[in-house]
């Protein structure tokens, strides 16, 4: 009976997760999304600690243990994510993810344990080396310990990037020397499957897969996080998978393989904006060519500055003006004052709609949640090609803190690293104000083209501030 009813719980929980999925992939429904995947997955929780039972009939017990893993993981993570700031959340995804990937390979490096324990029975009293029922089990072990190894490595030093702890870092050969730690992991994974009595394997793959996780990272420059972001999200997705079958977890499987899956197709998305290939992900070289950044920086011609009530006029009797928001509106925390000038210029019958590029901030998907944060209506939201097609018709574009995703060298300069990426083409409006705190390259490290063209006019300062004073000259006119 106690099964039956685990099985339905678990079954709401998968269904759960795929409802939950699917609703955040619509800002409208996405924070409810949240919350019915975090149900399903409560009642998934809850339902193997109290209903599961083994081939035996054992049930978990060890309750002091996991209600106060429980008590320690849920206070840790709820004070985290109220206290983080929206800048931060990049880093704290790559911080969670992380730990998803450490669990995956912590429960392998546990069940091989215990297999160890039942082939040392087998070979006392069988007296036999045919390993053949095993090697299934022993095949998935090495899976999640790799995948999860590397994402929990690979991770960490994400997130030591986004916080700025952590520099790039490359030298000639780092390739091939990633490809050869993997394949060396590999192949002594095939041996440990081939023969599960060498236990000794399992700590040099796990050596080896944190060692290639922790390079596999290191020379990807800042701008190509997203993807890197969304890469190791779907390797933490594969290894809960592992996990499942190992348990044969339906819940614990349906989830893993649902986060697998959509971090591989965001992988994919986030490789086509980026204009890259995922074969350069995978061999550790995206965004790592700094002899490219330089190839790509040039001697530019002069800017232009524009004053505060010269920007304020301008906004103000403009038909339409699209705002491109950044990781500098981020980092300033202006979204709610970003979100008053769009109310101010409504009110003075200014049409004023957003364009977000898909790599903009350091996450896929940062610039929505920090729109959404400020209550901006998704309908404004324009991605990337319904932007573009709007340009033409837009008499201002105000940019605030976004850099190489307008940078026009991805479109006209052969020799820059971003060239052939997607870009917000804003040159194409009629008047281009660009918020800065300097003329200080972007994330890619080399100059935007934009900032020199005669139309573009550059006002510089904090984004928070200068809106503030914005919002206060248009109010005036």
């Amino acid at each position: 009976m106690g099964l039956n009813i685990l099985t339905v719980l678990y079954l709401i929980g998968s269904v759960s997760f795929i409802l939950g999925l699917k609703m955040l992939s619509n800002p409208a429904t996405a924070r409810k999304g949240n919350l019915v995947a975090a149900f399903g997955m409560t009642v998934a929780i809850f339902g193997t600690i109290f209903l599961y039972q083994d081939d035996q009939g054992n049930k978990l017990g060890n309750y002091v243990w996991i209600f106060g893993g429980l008590l320690v993981g849920g206070v840790i993570g709820t004070l985290a994510a109220k206290k983080v700031k929206m800048t931060s959340m990049p880093e704290m995804v790559s911080l969670f993810n992380g730990m998803g990937g450490a669990c995956a390979a912590l429960i392998s490096i546990s069940e091989f344990k215990h297999l160890s324990i039942a082939l040392g029975g087998d070979l006392l009293i069988n007296s036999t080396d045919d390993y053949s029922s095993y090697q299934p089990t022993v095949l998935i072990i090495v899976l999640g310990l790799i995948i999860g190894s590397v994402s929990f490595a690979g991770s960490m030093i994400a997130w030591g990037k986004l916080n700025g702890k952590v520099k790039d870092f490359s030298f000639p050969g780092l390739n091939i020397l990633t490809m050869i730690l993997l394949a060396v992991a590999i192949g002594l994974g095939a041996w440990l499957v081939v023969d599960p009595s060498n236990t000794y394997l399992v700590y040099a793959i796990l050596a080896l897969a944190l060692t290639y996780g922790v390079l596999f990272v290191m020379p990807i420059g800042g701008a190509d996080m997203p993807v890197v972001i969304s890469l190791l999200n779907s390797f933490t997705g594969v290894a809960a998978a592992c996990g499942g079958f190992l348990y044969n977890n339906k819940v614990m499987l349906t989830g893993g393989i649902l986060v697998g899956a959509a971090g591989t197709l965001l992988t994919i998305l986030m490789c086509k904006a980026m204009n890259r290939s995922l074969l350069n992900v995978l061999i550790g070289s995206f965004g790592g060519n700094k002899n490219a950044a330089a190839a790509g920086s040039k001697e530019q011609g002069a800017y232009k500055e524009i004053s505060l009530s010269d920007a304020a006029m301008v906004m103000s009797y403009a038909n339409k003006v699209m705002i491109v928001p950044g990781y500098g509106l981020a980092v300033a925390q202006a979204q709610h004052i970003c979100h008053e000038l769009e109310k101010v210029l409504t009110e003075k019958g200014v049409e004023v709609k957003y364009a977000i590029h898909p790599v903009a901030g350091r996450m896929p998907g940062h610039m929505n949640v920090l729109l959404a944060e400020a209550d901006v209506s998704y309908d404004i939201l324009m991605e990337m090609e319904q932007a573009n097609d709007e340009f033409k018709t837009t008499d201002v574009v105000l940019i605030l803190g976004a850099n190489d995703v307008v940078n026009p060298a991805a479109k006209n300069d052969p020799a820059s690293p971003i060239y052939g990426m997607p870009i917000l083409e804003v040159e194409q409006a009629k008047n281009v104000i660009v918020n800065k705190r300097s003329m200080k390259p972007g994330y890619a490290g080399i100059e935007n083209d934009l900032f020199f063209q005669p139309k573009t006019s550059m006002l510089f300062g904090d984004a928070k501030k200068v809106l503030q004073d914005l919002v206060a000259e248009i109010k005036s006119v």
